[in-house]
């Protein structure tokens, strides 16, 4: 059984400082991708794979799930830092689940040069993986604050209590943010028709209004994944779709273009 205990990591990332664009409408690209620490369907373990799948899809914004930092099972490779270089995006990781001498839990990559954030423990009802959610402050061009960021992976267990016990999580740690513009991206492993999605849905819109299957990633059946945002009124979706590639993981990877409106 592992610890139960979870790091609680707050950092700041700060690079090269952004132009501004006063008149220009702010849109947001931004990918979902569970890369099962880099292991294809084929059973091969290649990162740059996974690398080539996030550049292709020209993303400000990834919210990764189920990656390895510094296992024993990929070499002991920082998979964060890695995908990082690969991608020439920022990183942030959120470690959940001590594992063979290093880290597994979910990351954030990022085109903005500024980002904030802290990692806090999912709700655990009974034994089984630790999971948690990264909440981040990323600095985009053109917000006249901190956009607010979410990712997580949830419970993956057939019963849905844990997975409604997290979303309940997230409703109180969005308390008080109001009209703050945010996001929220990750493996829900749970379908939309669900208690758990059900419950999200009150306070976060899907940028996907029908379904788009993404899992398995070979012929997709089911959608599992998605990107959410809010508030409902102030952001409009210009595109939304599932990635053509069917073997680099076992999910298959989403992207949302998100405009912000601010309210108009």
């Amino acid at each position: 059984m592992l610890k139960n205990f979870l790091p609680v990591l707050s950092l700041v990332v700060a690079l090269v400082p952004f132009a501004t664009y006063a008149d220009e409408p702010v849109q947001i690209r931004v990918v979902s991708y569970n890369i099962h620490h880099a292991e294809g369907t084929d059973a091969k373990l290649n990162l740059p794979r996974i690398a080539k799948v996030i550049t292709d899809a020209d993303p400000d914004i990834v919210a990764l799930q189920e990656v390895d930092q510094n296992v024993d099972r990929t070499g002991t490779v920082d998979q964060v830092a890695e995908l990082a270089k690969l991608t020439k995006m920022n990183s942030v990781f959120g470690g959940n689940i001590p594992l063979q001498g290093g880290w597994y839990g979910n990351a954030i990559l990022t085109k903005y040069a500024s980002i904030s954030m802290t990692n806090h423990a999912l709700p655990q009802l009974t034994e089984g993986e630790k999971r948690g959610v990264i909440e981040a402050d990323i600095t985009v061009p053109g917000l006249d604050q901190p956009l607010k960021f979410l990712a997580t992976h949830f419970d993956h267990r057939r019963d849905d209590a844990e997975r409604v016990a997290s979303a309940k999580m997230i409703q109180k740690l969005i308390e008080g943010w109001k009209d703050r513009p945010a996001m929220f991206a990750g493996d829900l492993n749970a379908t939309p028709e669900s208690e758990s999605i059900k419950l999200i849905s009150k306070d976060w819109t899907s940028a996907n209004t029908e379904n788009l299957n993404t899992i398995p990633s070979s012929k997709p059946t089911r959608q599992i994944d998605f990107i959410l945002y809010r508030p409902a009124n102030q952001w409009k979706v210009i595109e939304f779709k599932v990635l053509d590639e069917p073997v680099a993981s076992d999910h298959r990877g989403i992207l949302a273009v998100l405009e912000w409106t601010g309210g108009e």
